[in-house]
Parts: structure tokens; sequence; C-alpha cells
């Protein structure tokens, strides 16, 4: 693995904003973008040459060369899908035999020489091995995390509220997570039972729950741009989203009509976050507003009360359901032993505490995402 791979494979979690905003400036840095045809793409020992993408600076002046790209798990799971090899096949090729892989992808690149493709990745120079993050349509609208944390970060300042916010960062998608303590509810019918599996505090001294709500945005093809509203309970922190509300946009647009490394215009880029600056002000507007989130609350309330005789059966049920691995089951059950609440309320709280627990952002996100399906399922099993 080249070390360059390493280092932007590190994923961030629970970070603060300026960490993020640091992190994604030295990617910005080393970020080519290029429309190529399949002719201009080889594989070498696993990884990918790719014809004209680096900038080499000679007597003569500045030219272009080809740059040598080892790929991530994202980016082998796009060249599988636009080469038609079956994924687990390209998988076991990779740790067996790369030797077998080259001549796989450069069979099948070979007799799909017309098409072309964007392939996004990070530089390490023409010298070095860079990284190729993912092979996709030429109609793939490229919107970066750069743009879409600015753009909110604007509609959360035209709206005046003071926030706080956290961030995840992994190769699938950037993840960030707002609240303002200025807009606040009371929840003691769904906190009463609830004690904080973190500290001593429980829901029936301190009912308080904030508005918020959690962005998303991908730029490997693995994940789209999202807002969804959020409930934060203070006592321990769990985040209830309501998915329902999400907003958001695929990254989809017009094809890319230029072959070669792409220099996006102010222009472009400004064009292309119309759409996100406009949603993010409504969702400011929107989900940071006391009617709304008391609103939800009387919602979930209908449904978390209903007891939960047989706590183990219940949260076997939700896992399976939801697709939680056995270690995660268990770590739900402990939490909602802990929480003390045996209702279909008190299986939501465990959801979202045991993902705060997770070291991997996209666990933890796509966790976090489930716990009001989770109620829903406990409250009917």
């Amino acid at each position: 693995m080249s070390a360059l791979l390493h280092e932007l494979q590190q994923p961030l979690r629970l970070a603060a904003l300026p960490t993020l905003v640091e992190t994604l400036r030295i990617r910005q840095e080393r970020k080519i973008d290029a429309v190529l045809p399949a002719s201009a793409i080889c594989a070498e020992d696993g990884d990918l040459r790719l014809r004209d993408t680096e900038s080499l600076l000679t007597p003569e002046g500045v030219t272009r060369t080809s740059g040598l790209y080892a790929p991530t798990s994202i980016c082998d799971s796009t060249l599988s899908s636009k080469l038609a090899i079956p994924l687990p096949y390209l998988r076991k090729m990779r740790a067996e035999d790369t030797g077998l892989l080259d001549t796989n992808i450069n069979t099948w690149l070979r007799r799909l020489e017309d098409r072309r493709f964007l392939v996004r990745c990070f530089s390490d120079g023409p010298d070095g091995v860079g990284v190729a993050r993912a092979v996709l349509s030429t109609n793939y609208k490229i919107i970066d995390h750069t743009d879409v944390l600015f753009a909110v970060l604007r509609g959360i300042k035209e709206s005046g509220m003071a926030v706080t916010a956290t961030a995840d960062l992994t190769e699938r998608r950037m993840t960030v997570r707002v609240q303002s303590e200025e807009i606040r509810a009371l929840a003691p019918a769904l906190l009463r039972r609830y004690r904080s599996p973190f500290s001593d505090a429980t829901g029936a001294d301190d009912p308080t729950v904030f508005a918020g709500f959690v962005f998303t945005n991908g730029e490997t093809g693995a994940s789209r741009w999202t807002v969804t509203p959020r409930i934060v309970v203070r006592v321990c922190s769990n985040g209830m989203t309501m998915n329902e509300d999400m907003i958001g946009a695929v990254h989809l647009g017009a094809e890319l009509a230029d072959t070669g490394v792409i220099a996006w215009s102010e222009d472009t880029r400004a064009a292309n976050l119309t759409l996100i600056v406009k949603q993010a002000r409504d969702a400011v507007r929107s989900f940071l507003d006391v009617d709304y989130v008391t609103r939800k609350l009387t919602e979930i309330e209908r449904k978390a009360g209903r007891e939960i005789s047989d706590p183990q059966a219940a949260i076997q049920v939700v896992s399976q359901r939801l697709r939680f691995t056995a270690d995660e089951q268990r770590e739900i059950l402990n939490h909602f032993i802990a929480g003390g609440d045996r209702t279909a309320g008190g299986v939501m709280h465990a959801v979202t505490s045991t993902a705060q627990t997770l070291t991997d952002p996209d666990a933890a996100f796509a966790m976090e995402m489930q716990g009001v399906r989770a109620m829903e399922i406990a409250a009917t099993a």
C-alpha cells in the first residue's frame, strides 16, 4: 500500500470542524478528476495506470504524463460494476493473484475501448503512487465535500443561530452532525424511564432535547448529498433521525463533454451548488424549529411506550430486520439493559447510544439512522 493511500484512508470520527476543513483542504490540493477513454486506462500489478493525468515540469515547460494509482475498496467496487467483473472475484484476484487481476481488467478495458469513464484520484506526483478513488459514469455530477460543507455553513450563518457540530469522514461519505442548544424542547414521556449508559444522568431529571440535523455527501458514487433532521437527547447525546423528512440530491448531471483532466471553473462549481445552498437554507429554517421538534416528539411517543416483555427476543428481531451484526446485537442488548427503559423507546435509545460507541464512522452513521425504525419494529414485534 502506498504511503498516500494509507494516509488518505484514515477516517475521521467525531472530529471538530477545523480538523475536517484542514483535512479537506489537503485532499483538495491532491485531487485529480479525469475523463478518460478505456484505452487510456490499464492495470499494472493491481494498480491503475492512467494516461496524461500528472503534470510534469520539463525544460520545455509543463507537460502531461501518465500516473499510477492504487485503488481503494470503493474504486474496486465501481470498477467491478463498470467492467461487469463480479466483485467477490475481483477481490479474490487482488488478494491472491494480481497478474490474473491485471489480465481480467485489461481484457475488458480493451473490449470497451470506445467507452469513457470519469476517474477520481488523489495524486502523489508523477513519480509516486497516488490513490484511485472511483471509476464512474461521465454523467456523474461532481459535488465536493468542501463545497457542501461551506454551503451548509453559509445557510447556518444566514439563520443567525448558534450551533455546534462534529464530523466523520471516510472513503464513502462525509457526515456532519449539527445541533442547536438554542432550539430545545422537553420530552418527559419519552425519557422518564431512561438512564444514560454513559453516566448516571436520567431523563426523568432532565428530559431536554435539542434540534439539529445531519448532512452527508459522497464523492465516489457510494453516497449522495442529504440533509436529515435529528433530535438530540441532552443526557446522553443520542441522536434520533427523522428519515421520512430527509431532503437530498443524487450526483447525476449532464454528460461530461471533454476528455482529459478536468479543470473546474468557479462558475461551474457555483452552478452545481445552487440547489444545495437553497436546500441547506431551507433545512436550517425547517428543522431548527421548536414546533417541528415538538411535533416529531409527539409522533415518536405514540409508539415508544410499548412495553417489551422479552428484550432479548425483541432485539434479535430488530437486529435481523435491520441487518445488525451479532456483535452489534449484543452491544445493543447491553445498552438496553443499562438504559433501564423496557419499552420500544428504550430499544431506540439502545440503538442510538450503541451507534455512538462504534469506531467505524460508516457503521455508526448507518446504525443511528435506524434508531426510530428499530423502535417501530420493537413496538410491533
